[in-house]
């Protein structure tokens, strides 16, 4: 019986370490925004969002990790990314531009949600920010992995939720950074 009620006592715990679920779906997503119950930001790197598409129902871009366009990766064979390091500032001055303060529900979309969506969200609970969230599938989706287009992000996801995109950026709501990137 003691181990029963200990584990009931410890699932409680659990539960209520966050406010709600981390994960959230992209109508979800776009509804808590255009209504104000969610200060919803863009954590890609300005590059990449030039080349796959925005959406202006974000408040802003604050990349969660940038791209060192000096140092090459030749494990993963592509740019060196690291951590943003103005991140947590940048979401504290987002809230207080809006009047919202650390409790306020944070939603980060990244391409696909795994790299950096659902990394960010969880980097930002361990800052106090128990209501970060995620986009599920991200802007663009998840890749087919079958068929004739196989490797195309054409399902799930921002973009192919008929939710509103662009090829465009907003140059008032797209990051700018004049800080160099940190020595490894």
């Amino acid at each position: 019986m003691r181990q029963v009620v200990y584990g009931v006592a410890l699932a409680m715990l659990s539960s209520t370490s966050f406010a709600i679920e981390i994960a959230i779906s992209a109508t979800e997503a776009y509804d808590k925004a255009k209504n104000h119950q969610a200060l919803l930001i863009d954590v890609r790197d300005p590059v990449e969002i030039m080349f796959t598409g925005f959406t202006d129902s974000v408040h802003i871009n604050i990349p969660y990790l940038l791209v060192d366009r000096t140092r090459w990766d030749e494990k993963r064979n592509v740019f060196r990314l690291y951590q943003n390091p103005s991140f947590v500032r940048e979401i504290e001055q987002a809230l207080q531009k809006h009047g919202w303060d650390k409790n306020t529900e944070i939603i980060t979309l990244c391409r696909s949600g795994s790299e950096r969506g659902e990394p960010s969200a969880a980097f930002l609970r361990q800052q106090g920010f128990q209501n970060a969230r995620y986009v599920v599938h991200g802007f663009q989706g998840d890749a087919l992995k079958e068929g004739e287009k196989k490797g195309f992000r054409i399902q799930n996801g921002w973009q192919n939720s008929g939710l509103p995109w662009s090829p465009k950026m907003n140059a008032e709501k797209i990051y700018r950074n004049n800080e160099p990137a940190p020595k490894p």
